[in-house]
């Protein structure tokens, strides 16, 4: 979501002084913000948040980008860092342990990424772990994963670090103070509502230009009772458990506390590090232990305590098999005991996709929130937010942190906690990339879903849309030949473990078919949006004039662009297309939530009274595409569909078999058809109808993993996976969508001469799949850094290829260049392509 920049020197109100807090309030204040205000709720600096008691392990390696970008950053801000003379971070880095073949594979790929990003890492023997842990049993060791940079952070010193040198730039800190309530004049938040702790005194008024909360463990109830809202976060307990002193660690004082690099267990989801002369031991292998609102204490109750709000009582039940596991790792600790004393339940915040809460709060002008980020992140997280508020763009992809980019219609209590339960679950569980989501499942289901189970569909989640991934029943052909599943004109080899997974070779037969004859795709979780009122042209147009859209809509009704949502340094916001069906109507294909918030948010700064509704709720949608659409789409229509009077790109309100249906002739598969949308209640009836009317033709129903092949062999971009706002049009070849402002803008800053390129690759084993998120090297250098990453990949079978684009510099982006991708550790030549592999001239589509 695009913010502009807040006045410079605004009056700034930041919620909460945890590890983020402290962070953000020290980044405004070395950009030169001096009015800047930390409310808190508990004394400074260790506040009874999470932050003061966390085991503060950063380990960079992830294979989410973002994420091991801002543990990068974390690190180098911390760095050196002291507090009254006492270490903030120490460099000791970390080793995850394989103890299983499949776990030993998932190291090789974790290696893969941390090269992907450029974090130092490598696969080392079971001796070469005992000379870094010396008395670890490693019998049981098949190998582990060495991160020479990973560390320890102290979060309490981390606070304090970052807000004494706020303090001392001009920050102010009210602890012991509780925010009762967010002050706003329409839309705007105009300040907060403060009181002392335990104060029964009549709430004072505080005034902000920008409030930022990082209240932690307390931001969904402050959420709740503050702006009536819920949000995707659940706190849930963690155990942690010390031993005994031990006398081998005797020689650990306080001071020193840890010297050896921390362990990660991940097959007994479990770690441990030196803690001073003990060994301190973190447990995800027990159930979750979800929070809610009424048993977190607060300020006064834990004052009176004498406990923390973020510690629970040790549940010794819940940790015993980790206990045991520890013992057997470690000979020393089988003639020791848990310290009953020192172990407690610590509670951490938990999301449905595991990343935080970051961005500027819908609908409220003004407020902001970090909230659900750990100590790995914090450092960085300040720096970006400090970023995004200061200046309109935070610095890095947000695409998978921003708050708004969950559907609304999605978020409830019960959800977030669901959804948080198996994050926590899944947190050293070895997740593929294409695993879906086995909680509150068939919440959204299209009316095509009985017809679609009834065919055998294996289902993922999207958003809460059963969405199908192939159907069993195209095993059997409409003839009753059993199907041939081929890549290209030969047999289809047979995919490795890891690549199979989530996928089934009827997948070929279900694009073959589409490309040969006709295929049905459910579209209805594509999420799609209408603008309507008098004033959407000229608002949209202006959007484009100022650059922020990349061109100006169609002018007649009927016509379709394909438009970017552009930032102020011309990266991608997004992609979307927009059908103008009225004269101040318009329907939007968008990538979720971020677009409509980034929409609203356009409305407000331009003062324009539209109405935006979201489409998609309460309709559904089909895809049919293929040599034979239009044969099969004749038959029910009384229109004429001839290309000559159903142009490319253009969009028809007209009657298919009795449904009324927004026909839109689109293709992200590179073929001939179109996309139909009409009022869910009528969906079933469209179902059958299509089916029906393409039984001479073999229709089959199409999955989305046949549907994510051929777009990648057409060329067709995937926002998100393939391009973020870190990218430019020129870089990800997406020129042809900008227009006029756009345009003029973009060569004002440079972006349209690019110095890196998304390209197409194609592998130099058909049988090869990547997943996405594999380092690409160049074979010249084979023992250099990663030169760049592949995005998307699959296999192509029409073309009989292995596909994956990726990111590479310009001077490696010719057609023609050989380069090298590592998947679990093995080399696999690639060679560029031109792009599109598949149907150049895009002839078949616009037949």
């Amino acid at each position: 979501m695009s913010q502009h920049a807040a006045a410079h020197g605004s009056r700034v109100v930041i919620i909460g002084l945890g590890v983020v807090g402290a962070a953000v309030a020290d980044e405004l204040v070395q950009r030169g913000w001096k009015e800047v205000t930390v409310v808190e709720q508990g004394p400074a600096y260790e506040t009874g948040g999470s932050s003061s008691h966390a085991p503060g392990f950063v380990f960079q390696t992830s294979t989410n980008k973002a994420s091991c970008e801002l543990a990068q950053r974390t690190l180098d801000k911390l760095d050196g860092a002291e507090v009254s003379g006492e270490w903030v971070m120490k460099r000791v880095g970390g080793l995850e342990l394989a103890t299983t073949p499949a776990r030993e594979a998932e190291l090789r790929r974790r290696r893969d990424a941390a090269a992907a990003w450029g974090v130092p890492a490598r696969i080392i023997s079971p001796e070469e772990v005992a000379e870094l842990w010396p008395g670890l049993d490693t019998d049981h060791v098949l190998s582990a994963l060495h991160t020479p940079t990973d560390a320890v952070v102290k979060g309490t010193r981390a606070v304090e670090f970052q807000a004494r040198r706020a303090e001392a730039g001009g920050a102010r800190i009210l602890s012991r103070t509780q925010v009762t309530g967010i002050r706003r004049s329409g839309d705007r938040v105009t300040g907060v509502d403060i009181r002392p702790v335990g104060s029964d005194a009549e709430p004072e008024p505080l005034e902000a230009d920008l409030v930022v909360s990082c209240a932690g463990l307390w931001g969904p109830k402050m959420a709740r009772e503050l702006l009536g809202v819920d949000i995707p976060m659940v706190p849930v307990e963690h155990g942690f458990g010390f031993s005994q002193p031990l006398d081998s660690l005797a020689s650990l004082d306080e001071q020193t506390e840890v010297a050896r690099p921390m362990i990660r267990h991940q097959d007994h989801a479990m770690y441990f590090r030196e803690w001073g002369s003990r060994i301190a031991i973190g447990a995800y292998e027990h159930r979750p232990l979800p929070v809610d609102d009424d048993e977190i204490a607060d300020p006064e109750q834990a004052e009176h305590s004498g406990v923390q709000p973020s510690i629970h009582s040790f549940t010794r039940q819940d940790f015993e098999s980790s206990w045991v596991e520890a013992q057997k790792l470690l000979p020393e600790l089988r003639d020791s005991t848990l310290d009953d004393s020192l172990s407690f339940n610590g509670i951490f915040s938990f999301t449905p996709d595991g990343g935080p809460l970051l961005g500027p709060v819908p609908g409220v002008e003004g407020l902001w929130m970090a909230q659900a980020v750990w100590v790995t992140q914090s450092a960085a997280v300040g720096e970006v937010m400090a970023e995004w508020i200061t200046t309109g763009n935070p610095g890095i992809d947000t695409h998978g942190l921003d708050l708004s980019r969950f559907d609304p219609l999605m978020i409830s209590k019960r959800w977030a906690r669901e959804q948080g339960e198996e994050s926590y679950d899944e947190v050293y569980d070895i997740v593929h990339p294409r695993s879906t989501t086995l909680r509150l499942r068939c919440l959204r289901t299209s009316p095509f879903y009985e017809r679609q189970r009834g065919r055998g569909a294996a289902f993922s989640s999207a958003t809460g849309w059963e969405r199908p991934l192939w159907y069993e029943s195209n095993a059997t052909l409409p003839d009753r030949k059993p199907a041939v599943p081929m890549l290209g004109d030969s047999p289809l080899p047979t995919r490795d473990q890891w690549a199979a997974q989530y996928w089934s070779p009827l997948v070929a037969v279900e694009a073959q078919r589409l490309r040969e004859s006709v295929g049905l795709v459910d579209m209805s979780s594509l999420p799609r949006l209408e603008l309507s009122g008098p004033g959407a042209t000229e608002f949209l147009d202006a959007l484009a004039d100022e650059a922020q859209l990349s061109r100006r809509v169609g002018r007649s009704v009927g016509s379709i662009v394909y438009a970017l949502l552009l930032d102020d340094r011309g990266g991608v916001l997004s992609d979307i297309t927009i059908a103008r069906t009225g004269e101040e109507t318009y329907h939007f294909g968008t990538n979720g939530n971020q677009d409509a918030a980034w929409l609203r948010a356009r409305m407000r700064e331009h003062g324009v009274q539209l109405h935006l509704s979201d489409a998609a709720s309460g309709s559904c949608g089909l895809g049919i595409w293929g040599p034979k659409a239009r044969e099969v789409l004749s038959e029910l229509v009384d229109e004429d569909i001839s290309h000559e009077s159903f142009r490319f790109y253009r969009c028809r309100e007209f009657s298919v078999a009795g449904v009324p249906v927004l026909a839109m002739r689109l293709s992200y598969v590179g073929e001939l058809g179109w996309e139909l949308y009409t009022p869910a209640e009528f969906g079933r009836y469209l179902w059958d109808a299509l089916i029906t009317a393409g039984r001479p033709h073999d229709i089959l129903p199409v999955g989305r993993r046949a549907f994510e092949s051929m777009r990648l062999e057409k060329g067709m971009r995937l926002w998100g996976a393939d391009l973020t706002r870190e990218h430019t049009p020129a870089e990800a070849g997406l020129e042809f969508a900008c227009r006029g402002a756009a345009l003029e803008k973009l060569a004002a800053l440079g972006a349209d001469q690019p110095t890196r390129r998304l390209v197409c690759l194609t592998l130099e084993d058909p049988s090869r799949v990547l997943m996405g998120h594999e380092p690409v090297h160049d074979p010249q250098d084979p023992e250099g850094p990663a030169i760049g990453y592949i995005t998307s990949a699959d296999q192509g079978y029409t073309t009989g290829l292995s596909i994956a684009y990726a990111w590479l510099p310009i001077e490696h982006a010719a057609v023609g260049t050989v380069v090298e991708a590592s998947y679990f550790g093995e080399r696999h030549r690639a060679t560029v392509a031109q792009d599109p592999l598949y149907d150049p001239t895009a002839s078949r589509m616009r037949a």
